[in-house]
């Protein structure tokens, strides 16, 4: 993969939007004396600019969210312009009136606080006077202030993320960088709001996936308490969404950042990603193989499967490790059955599958069935299963059984009459031999015993010789395979125990030689 250039330093989120709570909190506010008289349950109200007015019917130059300061010149002495102007002023939408007492009002005017606590707008009076111009440019600049941190950085992070995306790196590279400027988890779901990619800090990516259930049911609801989200899709059709857990920063910011990944992860989709595998593919790859690594804790793991979509209470687990087939024709086969579970590919041509079936199911038949449709769709294909598991724990070591069962099955032509679904207790010598295959003891015995076939490198001979042990020395049934007559099979058996200077008529030495020729094919795949 091509390398990037040196990644942007994470930023911490930028501080809540200014309310008007801490436009009071302000040194220079606060040498007015400030009192709130009406609506002080409405303090946290963004203040999005601060506007200096007198007009009483200012409410028609608004837009919404300002601050109104004035001195109330031109409504002294007419109670219904004072009532009128407040409901103006609700009209608008603005966050809060600020009045000045003095010359018009030297009190608190009676009839503006009762308008402004019907309308929940709050109403501030400054005992002192108070030059609102240092109000104005106090407040103002700290706005732009955040308006051009907030644009630097937008482009900060799309400027990362499209170079990431020219470098080629995966998914989760992009959601890395996504939740480093976040500063908090970031998931990636699908319409269905199952769980296809994370990023975060683990802990805190733990929590939101251990109440994802309930938060899929609230995707649908309005933004709130940080948790921000945006829309993935293109040319009409949307596929997902991207979603921030908890951003602690305003929410413009949190949505301007979610709008950027999210366009970063839609170009990333339609470029290929650079992979051949479909998020939901990489997802499942990514939690199987986690799983049979044993890296990480099945524990940990289970709020993952459970936000993948995976049942996992009260539940009966097959692992399952099939090879020579693709992952889609498996997962297409899981869909016929409705059979729920994941399906990944694994090293070496092996793809893992995790069933998840009912308490109440029959687990060895509905393995069978399926075991039956993946022969019929591909012809040798080895199904490995272990014995099915009710606790999740137990999972990984299923799979690497299953796994196990598989490569030690692995030379089709030498694992013949294999069962449908074939489990540990079929593979017998074969699967002791793989355990045992890098054990230098066990490659020096391997060696000897066939030494003189080894050093002719007479790969003819070999293949015969394997077919004849396997067959448990079928002579009829190896010159058949081998399509060869059978007095050419006994030239070729009796050059073998020549060069081998052993008889394969007695029994401890056909399986002295065949426990070799185990080992050194164990060693060589």
């Amino acid at each position: 993969m091509a390398t990037t250039s040196e990644p942007l330093e994470p930023s911490e989120p930028l501080e809540p939007a200014l309310s008007v709570r801490q436009v009071l909190t302000l040194e220079r506010v606060l040498a007015g004396e400030p009192e709130v008289v009406a609506g002080a349950g409405q303090l946290d109200r963004p203040v999005r600019w601060v506007h200096v007015a007198e007009a009483p019917d200012v409410g028609v130059m608004l837009t919404g969210g300002e601050m109104v300061l004035t001195t109330g010149v031109l409504l002294a002495g007419d109670e219904d312009k004072q009532a009128e102007y407040i409901r103006s002023l609700h009209r608008a939408e603005a966050a809060a009136v600020v009045l000045g007492l003095g010359r018009a009002f030297p009190a608190p005017p009676e009839v503006m606080r009762r308008a402004a606590e019907r309308c929940g707008l709050p109403m501030v009076v400054l005992h002192r006077p108070f030059p609102f111009a240092e109000l104005t440019e106090e407040v103002q600049c700290r706005l732009v202030r955040r308006k051009f941190a907030a644009v630097s950085l937008s482009e900060a992070v799309r400027t990362a993320l499209t170079a990431l995306i020219t470098a080629g790196a995966p998914l989760q590279s992009l959601l890395d960088e996504v939740a480093s400027h976040a500063a908090c988890p970031v998931v990636v779901t699908n319409l269905a709001h199952r769980v296809l990619a994370t990023a975060g800090e683990r802990p805190a990516v733990d929590d939101v996936l251990r109440d994802w259930e309930r938060i899929a049911r609230q995707a649908g609801g309005s933004e709130g308490d940080g948790w921000i989200r945006a829309e993935l899709g293109g040319r009409g059709e949307r596929w997902g969404q991207i979603m921030l857990c908890g951003y602690r920063g305003d929410t413009a910011t949190g949505r301007l950042l979610a709008d950027r990944a999210a366009e970063a992860l839609v170009l990333h989709r339609m470029l290929g990603g650079n992979s051949a595998h479909t998020w939901e593919e990489q997802s499942a790859q990514s939690l199987l193989t986690d799983l049979v690594s044993g890296v990480v804790p099945a524990r940990q793991l289970l709020p993952r499967a459970r936000a993948a979509g995976l049942p996992v209470n009260r539940r009966t687990f097959v692992p399952l490790v099939v090879r020579d087939v693709e992952s889609a024709q498996l997962d297409r086969v899981l869909r016929m059955l409705g059979l729920p579970g994941l399906v990944a590919e694994l090293a070496d041509g092996a793809v893992a599958v995790l069933l998840s079936l009912a308490r109440d199911q029959d687990a060895p038949v509905l393995t069978a069935n399926f075991a039956a449709r993946v022969h019929s769709e591909a012809v040798g294909t080895v199904v490995a299963a272990a014995d099915a598991r009710t606790a999740w724990d137990d999972v990984p070591a299923g799979l690497r059984e299953a796994q196990h069962v598989a490569d030690a099955v692995a030379d089709s032509s030498a694992a013949l009459d294999l069962p449908a679904v074939v489990r540990l207790k079929d593979v017998h010598l074969r699967g002791l031999i793989r355990l045992l295959r890098d054990d230098p003891q066990v490659q020096s015995f391997a060696e000897r015993e066939l030494d003189g076939l080894l050093r002719a490198s007479d790969e003819d001979m070999l293949s015969v010789l394997r077919t004849y042990l396997a067959t448990g020395r079928n002579k009829s049934r190896t010159a058949q395979l081998h399509h060869v007559s059978r007095p050419a099979l006994y030239r070729r058996l009796e050059a073998i125990q020549t060069r081998l200077g052993v008889d394969l008529d007695d029994f401890e030495q056909a399986a002295s030689v065949h426990i070799a020729l185990l080992a050194h094919d164990a060693q060589q795949s």
